[in-house]
């Protein structure tokens, strides 16, 4: 367009004699003019087409927001714990999958809710999987109120209320109590709660119908009974949550449990079991693989196991003092040939993390067979570089008999379940998976569960399945199963081995007679209400048998009182509540732009305030005289 103005000018400036009668200026003229009229109309289809790119791309900021939400709540899971760390660059590439692999849809509103149920369950999976068993529910119920927060189905005063409670408050200053059955505690969590707009007269009501809400409070599930005073009908899952929080710490946890399933749905709630061959296929040869280590959960069995089933080598070495030179020797031949690389106890070799970094990284061509497996306890000098472009994963005992049955049949091939054509086999195997997932879940009872926190793991399980096999196998058909035997082997040998307290090793023996007799045959047989054996011939029948169980064990069924899980639930809920306040912005509490120092200033003033009038010496002295003795003096 430049060129043929310029072109025109030169024309007519040049041109000498009439204007009408230059044939070639009047030729440029058209060119020039139709040039013209293709160029606007070009800009013109240009503009439309940028709104409908700008208007496609809108379309897709839900996908973006939410991603965002999971980006920075996987970045907010290092507060809890330093080793968990997570790279934008895996992130993105997590990002670009979920975009991939999502259901295709026409129809770009469907498109885009299949995009963000896949992207948020896939990040969930790959972040759970990496977390202790102990954060897992944590960041399941962050996800939840940080996705609901920005829906803006919940505000931020009522997360602040469900966190913190009424911590901050004085009972002096407050109304007073009711009644003398309400903890001064559960008090002041109301007097919080009543803050918000849909509790507002909440202590009123409580005034007014006390005797209804004791009746509620005594309930042994208050979270499933009708509330008093019409607000069952008014309170949605979030507001239940919250007012289950006030009054009923030991089971704010179960109502969390309802309010995830509720909003995320019921995948969520049932917490993530480890896929050791699905996370090696998702490696390659310079993504190591972390395992973070805990009590009784050294993953060395499964990788071996996992590798000779792959038809893989594994090699290991355990790191410490002098080891450096057998981990480097070992890195060079794996991945010059290929095969498995285990470096144990990664935090006795810190030293080498930086140079063991640099090898995987620099190395021109590495095979393609190899895969570096690591394992470490938690470290606050292990090297982020190396946590952050890495996989990482946990292998301890998930929480719950169906999850603790579902990893145990879940590591259970077709060819053990038909090892042997016994009838006694499947069920004795159904009957020890089930005393594996007993004897770990008492753990979290403390003292009540057992005497001392032995570490029961995969390889008691392994061992013990192994005998049974071995003495069917052995077993005169006529006389039949030799039970003072088994009885003994599980509850002395390959459990109790593990037992040094007397009372800990009666109650294994007990497990053990109760469960393993002729009765276990028998068609009304069952561990506990609703906890039977099933008749099943493959391993999928199983698993199916298992997702039927309740989500939620009541402490009966692994012998205890139902008062033991109210000390269990109360301090699960205080901690993942006092996590949760502990990882969040300082001055999230400030009111409308008030600064960090504002806020401190505020406080203090408030607590001066509730401090009692300064004494005056001379007066202290004198009252002091006149009760008989000066307090000065010894």
């Amino acid at each position: 367009m430049k060129e043929l103005e310029d072109n025109l000018l030169y024309r007519l400036t040049s041109t000498q004699g009439s204007l009408v009668e230059d044939e070639s200026l009047i030729v440029v003229l058209s060119n020039t003019k139709r040039t013209a009229e293709e160029v606007t109309q070009k800009l013109q289809i240009s503009a439309e087409t940028e709104i409908q790119i700008n208007s496609a791309r809108e379309e897709y900021r839900p996908v973006a927001t939410r991603g965002s939400i999971l980006y920075f709540l996987i970045t907010e899971m290092s507060m809890v714990n330093v080793m968990y760390q997570t790279s934008l660059r895996q992130f993105l590439g997590l990002f670009d999958l979920s975009l991939a692999r999502s259901a295709k849809s026409p129809i770009t509103s469907k498109r885009i809710g299949n995009i963000i149920e896949h992207m948020t369950y896939e990040v969930y999976q790959y972040a759970a999987r990496g977390l202790y068993e102990e954060h897992k529910f944590l960041f399941t119920l962050l996800l939840t109120l940080k996705i609901d927060l920005q829906r803006g189905k919940i505000k931020h005063e009522e997360f602040l209320t469900l966190i913190k409670g009424g911590a901050s408050l004085d009972l002096k200053a407050c109304p007073p109590k009711p009644a003398k059955w309400i903890l001064d505690m559960t008090w002041l969590n109301l007097v919080e709660l009543s803050k918000l707009r849909q509790f507002s007269d909440v202590l009123d009501q409580i005034s007014r119908t006390e005797k209804q809400w004791k009746i509620w409070f005594d309930k042994e599930k208050p979270e499933e009974e009708l509330v008093p005073s019409g607000y069952d009908q008014a309170l949605d899952c979030f507001r239940r949550l919250l007012l289950i929080r006030s009054w009923c710490p030991d089971r704010t946890i179960a109502q969390a449990r309802k309010y995830i399933m509720d909003t995320m749905g019921e995948k969520y709630a049932e917490g993530v079991i480890l896929d050791l061959e699905k996370t090696w296929e998702e490696s390659d040869p310079r993504t190591p693989l972390i395992c973070f280590l805990s009590m009784g959960s050294d993953p060395t069995d499964s990788i071996i196991a996992l590798g000779k089933r792959l038809k893989i080598e594994t090699r290991y070495v355990s790191m410490g003092q002098g080891q450096e030179v057998h981990a480097r020797k070992l890195l060079q031949q794996t991945m010059a040939h290929g095969g498995w690389a285990l470096l144990q106890n990664c935090h006795l070799g810190l030293d080498f993390m930086d140079e063991l970094m640099d090898t995987i990284v620099e190395t021109e061509t590495v095979h393609e067979a190899f895969r570096l497996w690591m394992t470490t306890e938690v470290h606050k000098h292990f090297p982020i570089t190396l946590l952050q472009m890495s996989i990482k994963f946990t292998n301890e005992p998930p929480q719950g008999l169906k999850a603790g049955l579902k990893r145990t049949y879940g590591g259970v091939s077709q060819d053990l379940l038909d090892i042997s054509n016994m009838v006694q086999w499947k069920p004795m195997l159904y009957a020890v998976a089930f005393l594996h997932s007993t004897v770990q879940e008492r753990r979290k009872f403390g003292p009540l569960g057992w005497n001392i926190p032995y570490e029961f793991n995969q390889a008691d399980f392994n061992a013990t399945v192994q005998f049974v096999q071995n003495h069917l196998d052995d077993m005169d058909i006529k006389k039949g199963v030799s039970w003072n035997t088994v009885r003994y082997m599980i509850g002395e040998i390959q459990y109790g081995g593990r037992v040094t307290d007397d009372y800990d090793k009666r109650l294994l023996n007990t497990f053990a007679k109760v469960w393993f007799s002729e009765n276990m045959f028998n068609q009304d047989f069952s561990f506990y209400k609703g906890y039977s054996i099933p008749k099943c011939t493959a391993v999928d029948q199983y698993l199916q048998y298992v997702q039927g169980l309740p989500a939620y064990d009541t402490p009966e069924v692994f012998g205890l009182h139902p008062n033991a899980d109210i000390t269990f639930q109360s301090k699960l809920a205080k901690d993942v509540l006092d996590t949760i306040l502990s990882i969040q912005p300082k001055d999230s509490s400030s009111g409308g732009g008030e600064t960090r120092e504002a806020v401190v200033a505020r406080l203090a003033d408030d607590m001066l305030e509730k401090l009692p009038a300064d004494y005056v010496p001379f007066e202290a002295s004198e009252q002091s005289l006149q009760g008989g003795r000066n307090w000065l003096h010894f």
